[in-house]
């Protein structure tokens, strides 16, 4: 039987709050209530995937991976009759799918994707009324609809059709519903939300703006204390991240895991705290048992210790670059390329790059007061001058001088591996769409998606591409 009452409302509240002892302690309380409860084995199956999802442990994967499919066994003996009876399933699927990712698996992650999409769009068929159908299947409509091309023999394989503009209307009348369901999945749909918003919107100041409208607790709730960090650092609020972080409820309760040391060693670097970034990104290697962004960390590394002048640790560092972690994100591609090469960045414009990606613009336009492209010999350090100065330009509202310079940028790098042209772009597209000229914005997207060849082709071309789909309203 399904029966999602009272104690299972509590156990879900404390796992999608990452506190998963307690959650654990609650689910054995559901089987106490009642043995033949099936959402014991649902909840159970999240804190596995949050183990998995976060600290990436292969021998943790090892003892815990056959508990997806024994799950997905026990879940197919409940009864039919209930719309948890197939949405269980698609979110144990997903589970394993987006876990399986993570440990390389990629081709079974595909069909698991595939297999969910199926379960959940027969639950919307059959129970059109039980509203958490749109929790997980609008994110998937949004997933199907942004694959980059490198990916689209997957979708068209596995006759998956996406819509951004139908996957986020999904998601958003959940979010804003008030059913007793939203109530209960808000933690996840909350999680989801702000991701959307950020990634496939493109509404970075709209994502921060629901965390506070909406009170998220970003102290008690550490999947809330990670989103609320890790989008914050990504847009460039530096110190607020870092305050997230630090603020944390850090009772023991909660998953143990090297996340934490990854967001404040980016945060400490983009403000050049240079001792401080490499502390936590020295734990974050030693602690984190996984591969994803590894190589990015050392490579940041390397450029840490380049800057503080010790050339033997930043070799070192690159060495670890080369030797450790994957390649399955355009991140730790990059990492890899450049570390193979061999070259040092000119460490001006490496400076002016982390304070710029820090929001820290000032003190980065200070560093190149009295330059001009003529300053810089190489090739790549004057495209990539000229990609910062727009950047710096872009975020501080100066539209037309951000929009020249980054034309600028495209003219010298266009045809070249790095992928300042392709950022360039997009970053066009991005300031036309904003202004509403949205037959200009396609215009750019295009121009990004079109570049062939070159750094971060698979990220750029699916924000290119959500681009292209907002501005057709698709």
């Amino acid at each position: 039987m399904f029966d999602f009452n009272a104690t299972c409302e509590k156990a879900y509240a404390d796992i999608t709050s990452l506190r998963l002892n307690s959650g654990r302690q609650w689910v054995n309380e559901i089987r106490k209530e009642n043995p033949d409860n099936l959402i014991a084995d649902f909840l159970d199956n999240y804190i596995d995937f949050f183990t998995l999802f976060f600290n990436e442990d292969p021998q943790e994967y090892e003892v815990l991976k056959p508990h997806f499919s024994e799950r997905l066994t026990k879940l197919e003996e409940g009864p039919g009759s209930s719309p948890f009876y197939k949405y269980s399933q698609a979110v144990v699927t997903l589970q394993k799918a987006a876990v399986a990712i993570k440990f390389g698996e990629r081709w079974s992650a595909g069909w698991d994707f595939k297999r969910a999409f199926g379960l959940i769009k027969d639950n919307r068929k059959a129970f059109p009324d039980f509203t958490p159908n749109n929790l997980i299947y609008g994110p998937m409509e949004v997933a199907a609809g942004t694959i980059p091309s490198g990916y689209k023999w997957l979708a068209s394989l596995f006759g998956m059709k996406g819509s951004i503009k139908d996957g986020m209307q999904k998601v958003r009348s959940f979010v804003n519903g008030n059913d007793k369901w939203r109530n209960i999945f808000y933690n996840e749909a909350a999680f989801y939300y702000c991701y959307l918003m950020y990634y496939i919107e493109n509404k970075p100041d709209e994502a921060s703006r629901y965390v506070t409208d909406h009170k998220l607790d970003v102290v008690n709730n550490h999947l809330f204390t990670y989103m609320t960090a890790n989008l914050s650092i990504n847009n460039k609020k530096t110190d607020f991240g870092k305050s997230v972080v630090l603020n944390r409820n850090t009772s023991p309760e909660y998953l143990t895991t090297a996340t934490w040391d990854f967001e404040l060693g980016y945060a400490a670097m983009r403000h050049l705290d240079l001792a401080d970034a490499a502390t936590h990104f020295e734990n974050f290697t030693r602690n984190f048992k996984g591969k994803f962004y590894l190589k990015d960390v050392y490579e940041k590394l390397s450029w840490i210790y380049y800057l503080q002048g010790n050339k033997a640790a930043a070799e070192a560092a690159r060495q670890n670059v080369i030797k450790k972690g994957n390649t399955d994100t355009d991140a730790d591609k990059k990492a890899n390329k450049d570390a193979k090469e061999g070259k040092w960045p000119n460490p001006l414009l490496l400076k002016v790059r982390l304070l710029n990606d820090g929001g820290y613009n000032k003190e980065a336009l200070a560093l190149l007061n009295g330059k001009n492209t003529e300053s810089f010999t190489l090739p790549e350090e004057k495209l990539e001058f000229a990609y910062r100065v727009a950047r710096i330009y872009d975020d501080s509202g100066h539209d037309n001088e951000a929009i020249q310079a980054y034309l600028s940028a495209i003219k010298l790098g266009t045809g070249r591996k790095e992928y300042y042209a392709a950022r360039a772009a997009l970053q066009i597209g991005y300031i036309y769409e904003r202004q509403g000229k949205k037959a200009m914005a396609i215009t750019f997207y295009q121009q990004c998606l079109d570049m062939e060849d070159h750094e971060y082709k698979d990220s750029l071309d699916q924000r290119a591409k959500s681009g292209i789909a907002r501005c057709k309203g698709q």
